[in-house]
């Protein structure tokens, strides 16, 4: 069995890294939700929010992370 060192990931990546995370999946499972509840227009429009999260997710990791 092997371990992962943690110990280099700073605060801010780890805070980041939740939020986003919490922000992502959220909206991905809300927009299903909806979907099942009939409602496609704010279902696909979660679903778009949660892309629009990921992108910009992936742009502040390679701009102040990196």
């Amino acid at each position: 069995m092997s371990l992962v060192d943690v110990s280099n990931v700073s605060p801010a990546l780890f805070i980041l890294g939740v939020v986003f995370l919490l922000l992502i999946f959220g909206l991905l499972s809300f927009g299903i939700l909806r979907m099942f509840g009939q409602r496609f227009r704010s279902g696909w429009i979660c679903i778009g929010g949660a892309v629009v999260s990921f992108v910009v997710f992936m742009w502040i990791l390679n701009r102040w992370f990196l």
